[in-house]
């Protein structure tokens, strides 16, 4: 979880797809930059008033892709976000990406911390073998 989580934060911004339900929704893909492994899980943040989040609460599953074009690997990670309710979760987050204390704010019924529960990523590149992590 540790390699995970250092890759998405060099790579800066990764993506997240979501859909609504389990049958019949569109795929969803939207850019998130916030990572932090709190209370041993991989975290990351959104609104609560965003549409993501409704999708997350209706259906956890979840895939993200990133890109590192310096070493040209990609990851795709599959797992379950599970909502973190800690105000800590939240504090902890926040600190560290200040930038977003202007929108946010720990406990402010609004930001919303998910981890990554069941997570298998695999991490692939042109010239070598992929790698799979679970956690």
């Amino acid at each position: 979880m540790e390699r995970i989580y250092n890759y998405l934060k060099k790579c800066g911004t990764y993506f997240i797809a979501t859909c609504d339900d389990a049958d019949n929704s569109q795929p969803r893909v939207r850019p998130f930059g916030t990572i932090l492994i709190y209370d041993g899980k991989l975290c990351f943040q959104t609104g609560k008033k965003k549409p993501v989040s409704r999708q997350l609460h209706n259906n956890p599953k979840i895939e993200i892709c990133a890109y590192d074009s310096e070493v040209r690997t990609w990851l795709r990670l599959t797992g379950v976000a599970v909502e973190e309710p800690r105000i800590e979760a939240q504090r902890q987050m926040l600190d560290a990406y200040p930038e977003l204390k202007d929108i946010y704010k720990p406990g402010d019924g609004i930001t919303e911390i998910f981890k990554i529960e069941h997570g298998v990523a695999l991490v692939s590149s042109f010239t070598e073998a992929p790698t799979i992590i679970e956690f």
